[in-house]
């Protein structure tokens, strides 16, 4: 109803502007639905906005507005408030219509084609392969799956896409700590770094090695350890001490043995982190390998493209780029004054390789500790021509647990953490889905694990679930007492919901394909999961104060009508979700 509304605002406007009280028309126009049913059912502040093109009063602008609006079935009556709001209040028949539509379209109801013919790269999760996912990343996983989904839904083409970081010195950490737990395993006494990576799947790994490659690459404790610079445990640095052992590691079982072990940990952490996502219902249609840019000539050509383009320099034997020409906070170094390049080299180069690609946009989904990444990936994508509005950043905010009113104490690196399969399997994935994005991304998330198990309308995925499964038990009933549903039926009788709670729900329906259209361009999912709270409160409200099963047959067939509406929007909202549709619980 909002697009109609604006509609006949927009033929109201053009009778204006063809009368010449108008110089033009907005290119938009804000329609919003309203919180009190006195005001109305949508307003818009369209007469403010003309006031100062006009040089004329807003409630002027508002009567002439209403005098040249067309006549239509759908709007009972328009009001002038307050310094010019136009309040429009529906007619029973605009608000009816809605169950026509919703049970003609189905699942396609709240579908639209705003974004026919773009295409949108989505970037999320790329955890770096050092591990298994942790309740953070899950997150990160549930937030861009459903924003993926939204934008679906609107008419884009979405591909979804992770960044493995298969390169680099983290990587050459995980090797060097999976080697140091297979010395162990073939009995050498080892010293284990500061800033190695701890954790079971670390030895499970070793383990695997070992059974592979038996003891090919045993190296005595003295030979591996002799010589290098003291851990922070005894006073040293852990930077300079983990990078003088992966170098010891590589020289002591050479490049290709290093490969080795590396590989076998990449193969069996990504493997299970395509796993933990698909059984999330999380899939991606690509898998970018950051090796495959570095072996590529995609980071050199990226670094030829910014010196023509006359924004890099060199100082001290290093190349950097002028970033603060285009309004970041200082100048980043591209490549070392050692010949390596930067990790923001690759991934200016991994980002044109993304546009490159023809995408019309890339959305990327990061953690909020990448805040200072932002205003220097748009100034490298301005530099290299590229319009930054094309690049969206969504940075999203850490995840907390509870459990029993205390909260869980985890730390990465130590291996001490609650991965997502382990939270997986304490609420299921629709909680978990659900209680990661009910909140905006921007918003620290304090994840309670017994409310996301508790059967009780608190429980938020519960309450959702509980009304889903309330009208599957109306219709079972139904079909038990033999007064079957008939939707034409149904649909001949609409007129007969003229009840307050009948009202309030068909609202609610009504509103539907317009909090899609809001969720999906503002990227923020958790306008869905409140819109869906909202239409099970009043279902709920709608259930509790009257009878469906009713004697009489229309004003019955009329209820299960709007009863089968609510129902089907429920299910298109969760599919977007992500969660399942019980019909018993």
């Amino acid at each position: 109803m909002k697009q109609y509304i604006e509609s006949q605002l927009r033929l109201a406007l053009q009778q204006l502007e063809k009368d010449g009280e108008l110089p033009a028309i907005p290119a938009f126009i804000q329609i919003d639905h309203t919180k009190d049913a006195n005001h109305g059912d949508y307003a818009s502040n369209i007469c403010m906005i003309l006031a100062k093109p006009t040089q004329k009063a807003p409630r002027d602008i508002a009567k002439r507005l209403i005098e040249v609006l067309p006549e239509s079935e759908f709007i009972e009556k328009v009001e002038i408030a307050g310094p010019g709001f136009l309040n429009f209040f529906l007619s029973h028949n605009a608000l009816s219509q809605v169950v026509n539509t919703v049970l003609k379209e189905r699942a396609h109801y709240g579908r639209c084609k705003l974004g026919r013919d773009k295409t949108v790269l989505l970037e999320f999760v790329s955890s770096n392969p050092t591990g298994p996912l942790h309740v953070g990343h899950g997150r990160h996983a549930a937030f861009g799956s459903v924003v993926g989904n939204l934008l679906d839904t609107v008419g884009f083409k979405v591909s979804r896409e992770y960044y493995v970081n298969d390169a680099g010195r983290q990587m050459d950490i995980l090797a060097v700590s999976i080697w140091l737990r297979y010395l162990a395993s073939c009995g050498e006494k080892i010293s284990f770094p500061a800033n190695g990576y701890q954790g079971g799947y670390i030895e499970t790994i070793a383990a695997d090695v070992r059974e592979k490659y038996a003891e090919a690459y045993k190296i005595s404790s003295a030979e591996v350890f002799a010589g290098l610079p003291a851990d922070e445990p005894e006073g040293g640095d852990k930077e300079l001490y983990i990078d003088a052992l992966v170098n010891r590691a590589k020289a002591c079982i050479g490049e290709d043995g290093f490969k080795a072990v590396l590989d076998l940990g990449l193969e069996r952490i990504l493997g299970d982190i395509r796993e933990d996502l698909a059984e999330f219902g999380v899939q991606f249609d690509n898998w970018y390998s950051e090796r495959h840019l570095v072996d590529s000539a995609a980071v050199d050509t990226m670094l030829q493209r910014m010196k023509d383009s006359g924004h890099v320099y060199e100082h001290e034997g290093a190349l950097w780029f002028n970033s603060t020409a285009f309004g970041d906070e200082k100048d980043r170094v591209l490549v070392r004054s050692n010949g390596q390049w930067t990790y923001f080299a690759n991934d200016v180069a991994y980002h044109l390789a993304k546009f490159d690609r023809d995408f019309d946009m890339a959305v990327d989904i990061f953690g909020s500790d990448h805040h200072g990444y932002v205003p220097r990936m748009r100034a490298a994508m301005c530099a290299s021509g590229i319009d930054p509005e094309r690049l969206i950043t969504l940075l999203v905010q850490f995840v907390t647990l509870y459990r029993g009113g205390q909260q869980v104490q985890m730390s990465t690196r130590g291996g001490n953490f609650v991965t997502l399969r382990e939270l997986r399997d304490e609420v299921g994935n629709d909680a978990a889905r659900f209680f990661y994005v009910m909140r905006k991304h921007e918003q620290h998330v304090d994840f309670d694990l017994d409310l996301a198990k508790s059967q009780s309308n608190e429980n938020p995925v519960y309450y959702l679930q509980y009304a889903h499964a309330r009208i599957c038990s109306v219709f079972k009933q139904a079909e038990e007492r033999g007064m079957p549903f008939i939707a034409s039926e149904g649909l001949a009788n609409l007129e007969r919901l003229v009840a307050p709670q009948e009202r309030e729900l068909l609202m609610a329906l009504a509103r539907y394909p317009g909090v899609i259209l809001d969720a999906a361009l503002s990227y923020e999912p958790c306008l869905l999961t409140n819109y869906l709270r909202e239409l099970a409160a009043c279902y709920h409200s709608y259930y509790n104060a009257l009878q469906f099963l009713v004697d009489d047959a229309g004003l019955r067939q009329a209820r299960l009508a709007l009863a089968d509406a609510a129902r089907q929007i429920l299910r298109n909202g969760f599919t977007i979700i992500g969660i399942s549709a019980p019909e018993a619980m």
